[in-house]
């Protein structure tokens, strides 16, 4: 079945709600913009030998996103 944009965006929603729980929206979106500039960063250029960014080995997102 697929999902609907609108249930996504809500399910989304809800997620981070939960995640942030009782901290202020405003200090919230620092952690949240952190994480995904990490991830952008790992996704072009881990591995690259002469990437602008040297990822060192075990800093990249998936690294630090799985369980240890």
């Amino acid at each position: 079945m697929a999902l609907k944009k609108s249930e996504l965006y809500s399910s989304l929603w809800a997620s981070c709600d939960e995640l942030r729980g009782g901290m202020d929206a405003s200090q919230y979106k620092d952690y949240v913009l952190s994480l995904l500039f990490i991830k952008y960063v790992s996704d072009k250029y881990e591995g690259q030998a002469y990437a602008p960014i040297k990822i060192p080995k075990g800093a990249g997102f998936k690294a630090m996103s799985s369980p240890r």
